[in-house]
């Protein structure tokens, strides 16, 4: 019965506390960090726990895909603010990623306790963003021949027109999509570590293709994790696919994809509430379908916008940005007597809403906090996230 206590508390805004964080920026990124480190202690390897449970009172495995991606969270950390002790986590997490890629290159669905072993296209290119900044991080050759090999495989894996439709996840219904623009920001990630021309190409077509699916009002089809692919989309996943058509087309000098990222994030913004947050599915019209919010979307999104900013000139989108940091940031738990939750961040608020229900996912953490180093240092690190 005590979650249901969590959710009627969220409901009722108890330790929600609307106007200026309480707590400056610097504070809510040192416990976030803790948390992700209590993510890392809590299994019994060096790859990060999937998510903190409520109801089971239990940490999940450790879950490859996006332990990948708080790699480089971890480094940006260490760097900008001057804590050196996350590089080594982050250094060990990376060397986990390493001892447990598939002999092919890739990277496996799921958490490591899954009973499904299969290769997934999205993890794998969510991996490459951590191998590829241990390797420039410490030269160290292992890592720089684990992005060759899980890029190489992303290469071989892509269809013609730029599309991967092969090793979809077990795990979702998705077979074509629109959000694995972030695989091709990815390879991206891989040719700065290994300069091997079809590692942009294939970012290109992907990106190409993904425009080409485009609705008239810039909607993409196919853009989210479960059944409702035509009715609807998570704001997690629109982020995902924004991020990757933004970072496409700034690499590569392609003002149509840069172009199509604006008009989705413009969109995103016309659905933001009052208070900040967003709703957390929307619809192919760009409209707010739930009440609840995905607080992970919030982060992506302020990402996106000030991104955007930077690259745009459109500096309305900071004023969405700093306000969906805002939200996120009061209902952060900074103070909680539970180490579990202490710093964690929710899959949704309320906690039992549509995404990671009654779970405090670790990427949830991870963009909140690239969101806001991305604030507080603004366009000098613009890698970030």
């Amino acid at each position: 019965m005590k979650h249901w206590i969590i959710a009627a508390r969220d409901r009722l805004g108890f330790g929600y506390r609307q106007g200026e964080p309480e707590n400056s920026i610097a504070t809510h990124l040192e416990a976030a960090a803790q948390w992700i480190l209590r993510a890392q202690g809590a299994t019994d390897d060096d790859g990060a726990a999937h998510s903190w449970d409520v109801r089971r009172r239990k940490w999940s495995a450790s879950y490859p895909e996006t332990s990948g991606y708080l790699i480089p969270t971890l480094y940006d950390y260490a760097l900008h603010f001057q804590r050196p002790q996350y590089r080594e986590a982050a250094r060990k997490m990376a060397q986990w990623e390493v001892e447990v890629q598939m002999d092919d290159g890739a990277v496996r669905a799921g958490t490591m306790d899954a009973e499904v072993l299969a290769p997934t296209i999205f993890n794998t290119g969510q991996v490459l963003f951590g191998l590829a900044r241990a390797a420039l991080e410490t030269g160290e050759p292992a890592f720089v021949d684990a992005t060759r090999r899980a890029a190489n495989w992303l290469v071989e894996a892509q269809d013609e027109d730029g599309c991967w439709r092969r090793y979809p996840s077990p795990f979702t219904t998705t077979t074509v999509a629109a959000y694995n623009t972030r695989t091709a920001f990815g390879l991206l990630r891989a040719f700065e570590v290994v300069p091997d021309e079809r590692y942009l190409r294939a970012a290109e077509r992907n990106a190409g293709w993904a425009i080409g699916t485009a609705q008239a009002n810039h909607w993409l089809p196919g853009n989210c994790l479960g059944v409702h692919l035509d009715d609807r989309a998570l704001t997690h996943t629109i982020a995902y696919s924004i991020r990757g058509l933004l970072e496409v087309g700034v690499a590569l000098d392609r003002p149509r994809y840069l172009e199509q990222a604006l008009a989705m994030a413009q969109a995103v913004a016309s659905t933001q509430r009052p208070d900040g947050a967003l709703p957390g599915y929307l619809s192919p019209r760009w409209k707010g379908l739930v009440n609840w919010t995905c607080v992970t979307g919030n982060a992506q999104m302020a990402i996106n916008w000030l991104r955007l900013a930077h690259e745009t000139g459109d500096d309305k989108l900071l004023r969405h940005a700093s306000a969906a940091n805002r939200f996120n940031m009061q209902i952060h738990e900074l103070a909680h007597a539970a180490p579990e939750r202490r710093g964690g961040v929710k899959g949704s608020h309320p906690i039992d809403g549509g995404y990671m229900a009654w779970r405090y996912p670790n990427w949830a953490a991870k963009f909140f906090m690239d969101a806001l180093m991305l604030q507080q240092l603004g366009p000098v690190a613009r890698n970030i996230g």
